[in-house]
């Protein structure tokens, strides 16, 4: 049994801390793991229910201080530059150290980002990435492992009339594009509603911008969303506008419920959505293809439940939770040998 450490330098719960937390828990039951950082509101009751172990990390000197005191971690794996820093200056030189990639960026740039990166380069065993997307972009080998999410019961479900777009709400996530969307779509006139989850820096901003365009009667901002999964079986639609997504787990989830995604083609989404043969996917940023797309969906009951139907079969196909641990636990013996 290996002694497992993932290190993510956070407190908050967003994409990256929810793949931590679920690859925790899912290897918790073979093997011993311990996870250090991610929402101290979240992540001890989950990991303990599964197993695991939860030590604090919301920065790199917690971090640090939490993986110095573990004399026998098998295996270190770090997310995100400040934990791969923690790692390589807190692991112990006979511990491998594996960095999962999950943006699609070299480490940084400028000179201090590049002595973090050759500190990191020199203790790092291997890397890898959650995409070939990430991977084309990370600046070195890795080995591609799809992130997964859990299997769904397929279920008759009484969906809502409702869009759903559930990410944070800052510059990178482009949240903009749903609402410019939604507004040159059908779907304020038919009587369907936008939900839109999730906190961050451009809430108020966006809140304006569906003021402008004349939606905000039609729009709701959800804000920090807990139960995502009662959401995913409200919403009829899934809208994802973010152009450069390492891969998108909100995406996967949608797809584990059997909503229908129509996506910016660009990133992981076509890994993801554009395995479909008819996915719907618009050219990034393109509010008027974007629009049609949702509203081909919108105003035809039949082809959104084919098309969502479909989109499972893909999840449950390629993207689970069982065969990214399997694959990854694969890379951890490896470094081992």
């Amino acid at each position: 049994m290996m002694h497992i450490v993932h290190v993510v330098c956070s407190s908050a719960f967003a994409g990256v801390e929810r793949y931590v937390l679920t690859s925790g828990e899912m290897a918790a039951a073979s093997e011993r793991v311990t996870v250090i950082g991610g929402d101290p509101r979240v992540f001890p009751s989950r990991l303990d229910a599964a197993g695991a172990t939860w030590m604090p990390g919301s920065d790199r000197r917690e971090a640090l201080r939490s993986l110095r005191s573990i004399p026998d971690a098998d295996v270190i794996v770090t997310h995100m530059t400040d934990a791969d820093v923690v790692g390589a200056i807190g692991a112990r030189r006979r511990v491998p150290i594996v960095s999962t990639r999950h943006f699609a960026a070299p480490r940084g740039s400028g000179v201090v980002a590049r002595a973090v990166g050759r500190l990191v380069s020199r203790r790092v065993r291997a890397e890898i990435s959650i995409s070939d997307f990430v991977a084309a972009h990370v600046g070195v080998a890795s080995t591609v492992i799809h992130s997964g999410v859990p299997l769904v019961e397929a279920a008759p479900i009484a969906r809502e009339q409702a869009v759903l777009v559930l990410q944070r709400l800052e510059p990178e996530k482009r949240t903009d594009i749903a609402i410019r969307t939604w507004a040159a779509s059908q779907g304020p006139a038919s009587g369907w509603r936008l939900w839109v989850g999730g906190e961050g820096a451009e809430r108020a901003a966006l809140e304006a911008l569906a003021d402008d365009l004349g939606v905000s009667p039609s729009v709701d901002f959800l804000g920090f969303v807990d139960d995502t999964a009662a959401l995913y079986r409200r919403a009829s639609v899934f809208l994802a506008p973010t152009p450069h997504e390492g891969l998108g787990l909100a995406v996967l989830e949608a797809m584990a419920q059997g909503v229908p995604v129509v996506a910016s083609a660009a990133g992981g989404h076509l890994e993801t959505v554009g395995a479909d043969p008819g996915a719907r996917l618009f050219p990034a940023a393109d509010v008027a293809l974007a629009a049609a797309a949702l509203d081909g969906l919108l105003l035809d009951e039949p082809a959104r439940v084919a098309y969502g139907e479909r989109l499972r079969a893909i999840q449950q196909a390629e993207f689970t939770v069982q065969r990214q641990i399997s694959r990854t636990l694969d890379v951890f013996r490896s470094v081992q040998s």
